[in-house]
C-alpha cells in the first residue's frame, strides 16, 4: 500500500472507514497467507496425439496421449466440450439437467488421423493434436480452438489454463457481461473478476460488476455464442482479425482465454443471432419478466433521508404532471445502514407511507445489501449464526470485513441452507410495504485501502456441498444472492412475480431478474456506456437493464441529463439515481425547458407501456433482449456490425440517442428496409445513413415499415400504431397483453399488415387463418406508396 491508496479509501468511505479498511485489507493478507499454498513448482502439459475415439451419446470420448475430450451435441444443436472428465454439471449457469444429446449425431473419421461428430445444425471437427473446429452444415468454420495448455502444480491442486481460438477475419465479438467500453468488444484484455470499481465508472473502467466468460461472435459466415462455463478469475485477451493481411490473405481474429483454476469446459450455440439467444435461453433459463409496474418510470436517490422528503419529491411528480411508478430507498433509510431495518426517526411509519404512495400508484423498492453488521444482539446476526449461513475461513473463523455498517460478515449464497434462512428475511421487507428489492454490494465488497475490495480468497464456500473457496465462488456471489431473494419473495407471495435487481450476478442472473449499470460517472461518457452496458447484457442473455439517468456522481448539465433522461425512455428499466452528494435528478430541479421536454418522453415511455410488455413477455419466450444492436436481423451488413451509437428496441423500432453536447442533428445509419421517422412520418429507405433533426425535445426515432404496435390509447385502452407496409411486402408484430402481475399464462397474438388497392389491411392470425376481427382500435400512420 502506497500513501494514494490510503488517501483513495479515506475519501471514498470517510475518515473512521478508510482506517477500517486499512485493517481489512491487512487481514484479508493474512487470511489468504494461512489459507492458500503459495504457487510452487508447476508442470506443463498438451493433449497430445490422439490415440482412440468412443462413440458416446451425441458425439463421443477422443482420448489423447495426456488428456480427453468429450464432445456432445445435443438436442436443439447446442454444442458441450469438456476437457479431462468435466461434464456439464454441477453448473450455476444451467437452469436445470443439460440438455439430452441428439441420438443422430454421429462420431466418424475425419481427414488427418482427427475425429469429428456430424449433426444436423453443425459439425465439430477434432484434430490428432486437440484443436476443435465448429462448423456449420455448408462447412464454414465458426471458431477453432488450438489445443489447450495447462499449468499444474507438482504437488497437486487447481492448475492454470489457457485456451486459444482463431476467429473468422471480419468477425466482431460482442459480450462478457457488463462491459463500459462495448458493446463492440475491440483490442485488448478483459477480466473476469465481479468488480466494484469505487466510485465511478467510466468507459475505460473494466472490469466492472458483471464479468461472464460469453462472446458472442459476428461473422460474414454466420453468428455464434461461446461460453466457457468457469467461475474462477480470468482474463480474456481479444485480437480482431484483419482481411487480405500480407500477400491477399486474411488474417484470423483471436480470443484467448487464461483462467486461474477450474475446468475447461465450453458450450457453443450457432445459428442467426435470434436462434443463438433463444439456444442460450434453454440452456441458461428464461428471463424473469417483471411485474408491469416495474416497466415503468422509477426514480431514486441514495440520501432521500426522510418520510418527508419522499412525500416531498413524490408529490412533486404528481404537481408536474409526470408519471412514476415506483420509488427507490437507499442506505439511508436503515438503521445505521443495517440491512433489513428501518431508521425510525426518519421512516416513523414505513408501512403507512408505503400505503399512501400505493395510492397513487408509486410503489416502494428497498436497497438489499448482503454484509450484515457482526454485532451481538443484531437479530440478522444472530439468526446468521444460528442457520450456520456465515462464510468461514479455512480454520472455520468467520470472515469478516468492512462495509457501510462498520464490520461485517457475509451469508455463504452458495449454501441451500443459507439461501433459505435468507429468503425468510424478506418478510421484513414486505412487511414494511415494499414491493420490490434491489441487490448492491453483492460482488461482493468488503472495503479495502489497497488490493482486491472482496473477501479473501481462501474463505471457505459451500458451493452446494462440493466445498471449495473464494476463488470459485466470487464470480456467481450475486447470481446466488439473486436467487436466495427470488426463491425467498416466490414463498413468501407465490402470487405474484417478484421484482428484484442485482448489481453483481454471472451468466443465467436473467432467471431471477435484471441489473442496472451502477454507479456510472456523470457526463457524455458514461451517457454513451450507459448504452454499451445494456446492449451488451442483453447479448450475454440478461435483458431488463439499465443505467442511472444522469450518471451516479455530480451533477450532470441540463442538456446531458435530458439527452440521458430521453434514453432511458427507451430502455427496459428507466430509472433516475445519484450519490448522496451528487446534484438533484428530479426533471424540473433542471428548468422549464427540461421539464417539458422530460414530460414528453415520460409521456411516450407510458404510451409505449403495453409494447415493453410484449417486449418482455417476448424475452421469456425467446430469450430475444428488447434492446438489440441494429444488425440483430441482418448481421450480414458490416456496416450495422460496427454501429454502437443507434438500436433496436423490439423488431419494430430504432432508437438514435444524441451523444455530443449542442447536436440538434445526427446521422443515423438503417438497416435495409423503409423506416419512418416516428415524429414527423417521414420515409426513409434502408440500407444506407440518413441526417435526422434532433432538436432537445427528442432523439430520433423510426418505426420498421409494416410494423404492428401495442400502445396505450388516450382512455388507457390497448391499442395497434400500424406503420404502412411498402406495396407487395408483408409486415407484422406481435401483441401479448399481460394477464396480471401474477403467473397467469399471458395471450399471445400475432398481427400481419399489407397494402390492398391503396389501403392498410390489418389481419389477426389464428389457428383457422387470418381475421379482420382484430379486437383492437387500429392507428395508421405512415404514408401509402
Amino acid at each position: 500500500m502506497d500513501g494514494n491508496d490510503l488517501v483513495r479509501s479515506v475519501k471514498a468511505v470517510g475518515t473512521v472507514r478508510g482506517l477500517r479498511a486499512v485493517r481489512s485489507a491487512l487481514r484479508r493478507r493474512r487470511t489468504d497467507a494461512r489459507g492458500l499454498p503459495a504457487r510452487g513448482p508447476e508442470r506443463a502439459r498438451v493433449p497430445g496425439q490422439v490415440r482412440a475415439a468412443e462413440p458416446r451419446p451425441g458425439g463421443g470420448l477422443v482420448r489423447f496421449a495426456r488428456a480427453e475430450l468429450e464432445v456432445r451435441v445435443t438436442v436443439g444443436g447446442a454444442v458441450f466440450l469438456g476437457w479431462d472428465g468435466a461434464g456439464p454439471e454441477p453448473s450455476y449457469a444451467l437452469a436445470g439437467p443439460a440438455p439430452e444429446p441428439d441420438a443422430r449425431a454421429v462420431l466418424e473419421p475425419d481427414t488427418d488421423d482427427g475425429w469429428r461428430v456430424v449433426s444436423e445444425r453443425v459439425t465439430v471437427a477434432v484434430s490428432r493434436h486437440g484443436a476443435v473446429e465448429v462448423r456449420t452444415p455448408g462447412g464454414v468454420v465458426l471458431r477453432r480452438e488450438l489445443p489447450p495448455r495447462w499449468w499444474e502444480p507438482v504437488e497437486g491442486g487447481p492448475g492454470r489454463w489457457a485456451l486459444r481460438s482463431e476467429l473468422a477475419a471480419d468477425a466482431r465479438v460482442f459480450g462478457l457481461g457488463g462491459r463500459a467500453a462495448g458493446p463492440r468488444l475491440r483490442d485488448g484484455v478483459y477480466r473476469l473478476w465481479n468488480t466494484d470499481p469505487g466510485g465511478a465508472f467510466a468507459p475505460g473502467d473494466d472490469p466492472l460488476y458483471i464479468t461472464m466468460p460469453v462472446q458472442l461472435v459476428v461473422a460474414d459466415g454466420g453468428t455464434h455464442l461461446a461460453f466457457y462455463d468457469n467461475t474462477w478469475d480470468g482474463r480474456v485477451r481479444l485480437r480482431e482479425g484483419v482481411e487480405g493481411a500480407g500477400s491477399g490473405h486474411d488474417r484470423p481474429g483471436h480470443s484467448e482465454l487464461r483462467m486461474e483454476g477450474g475446468p475447461v469446459r465450453c458450450w457453443v450455440v450457432t445459428g442467426t443471432p435470434a436462434r443463438v439467444l433463444r439456444g442460450w435461453a434453454a440452456l441458461t433459463g428464461a428471463p424473469a419478466v417483471p411485474p408491469s409496474w416495474a416497466l415503468g418510470p422509477q426514480h431514486a436517490r441514495w440520501g432521500f433521508g426522510s418520510e418527508s422528503e419522499v412525500r416531498r419529491v413524490v408529490a412533486g411528480y404528481r404537481e408536474h404532471g409526470l408519471p412514476l411508478s415506483a420509488l427507490h430507498l437507499d442506505i439511508d433509510h436503515y438503521d445505521a445502514h443495517q440491512v433489513f431495518t428501518v431508521d425510525r426517526e426518519s421512516f416513523p411509519d414505513l408501512p403507512r407511507l408505503a400505503k399512501d404512495l400505493a395510492e397513487d400508484g408509486v410503489r416502494l423498492v428497498s436497497i438489499v445489501d448482503p454484509a450484515v453488521k457482526a454485532r451481538r444482539g443484531n437479530a440478522v446476526y444472530e439468526g446468521g449464526l444460528a442457520a450456520g449461513a456465515f462464510v468461514r475461513d479455512a480454520r472455520g473463523e468467520e470472515v469478516r470485513g468492512v462495509v457501510w455498517p462498520g464490520e461485517c460478515v457475509y451469508p455463504d449464497f452458495t449454501d441451500a441452507g443459507a439461501r433459505e434462512w435468507w429468503g425468510g428475511l424478506y418478510q421484513e421487507r414486505l412487511d414494511q410495504g415494499f414491493a420490490g428489492v434491489w441487490h448492491d454490494m453483492n460482488e461482493p465488497v468488503s472495503f479495502a485501502a489497497f488490493g482486491d475490495p472482496t473477501l479473501p480468497r481462501s474463505a471457505r464456500h459451500a458451493l452446494e456441498g462440493r466445498g471449495g473457496d473464494h476463488r470459485e465462488a466470487h464470480n456467481v456471489y450475486g447470481l446466488a444472492m439473486a436467487r436466495a431473494g427470488y426463491e425467498g419473495l416466490r414463498r413468501l407471495r407465490p402470487d405474484d412475480r417478484p421484482f428484484l435487481f442485482s448489481r453483481s450476478g454471472w451468466a443465467g442472473m436473467q432467471r431471477y431478474g435484471g441489473t442496472w449499470s451502477g454507479d456510472v460517472a456523470t457526463g457524455w461518457p458514461g451517457l454513451r456506456a450507459s448504452l454499451a452496458l445494456v446492449l451488451g447484457l442483453g447479448l450475454c442473455g440478461v435483458p431488463y437493464s439499465g443505467p442511472d439517468v444522469g450518471g451516479f456522481t455530480g451533477s450532470p448539465s441540463p442538456e446531458l441529463y435530458l439527452r440521458w433522461f430521453q434514453l432511458a425512455s427507451r430502455l427496459p428499466f428507466f430509472r433516475t439515481h445519484s450519490a448522496l452528494r451528487a446534484g438533484r435528478r428530479e426533471p424540473w430541479e433542471f428548468g422549464p425547458d427540461v421539464l417539458e421536454h422530460a414530460r414528453g418522453a415520460l409521456v411516450e415511455r407510458e404510451r409505449l407501456r403495453p409494447y415493453f410488455m410484449t417486449l418482455a413477455q417476448l424475452a421469456r419466450l425467446t430469450g430475444a433482449p428488447y434492446v438489440r444492436p441494429v444488425w440483430w436481423g441482418g448481421p450480414g451488413d458490416r456496416a450495422l456490425r460496427d454501429c454502437e451509437d443507434a438500436f433496436l428496441l423490439g423488431d419494430a423500432l430504432l432508437v438514435a440517442p444524441v451523444f455530443e453536447p449542442g447536436a440538434v442533428r445526427r446521422a443515423v445509419r438503417l438497416p435495409r428496409g423503409r423506416w419512418y421517422d416516428a415524429a414527423t412520418g417521414e420515409p426513409h429507405e434502408g440500407p444506407g445513413q440518413v441526417v435526422l433533426d434532433a432538436p432537445l425535445s427528442r432523439i430520433p426515432v423510426l418505426a420498421r415499415a409494416g410494423s404492428v404496435i401495442p400502445v396505450r390509447g388516450e382512455r388507457g385502452e390497448v391499442e395497434l400504431e400500424v406503420w404502412a407496409p411498402v406495396a407487395g411486402r408483408t409486415g407484422g408484430g406481435i401483441v401479448v397483453r399481460d394477464a396480471g402481475d401474477g403467473w397467469g399464462t399471458p395471450k399471445v397474438e400475432r398481427f400481419t399488415t399489407r397494402l390492398a388497392r391503396g389501403r392498410v389491411v390489418v389481419e389477426r392470425v389464428t389457428a383457422e387463418g387470418t381475421t379482420r376481427e382484430l379486437g383492437y382500435p387500429v392507428r395508421v400512420r405512415g404514408g401509402v406508396q
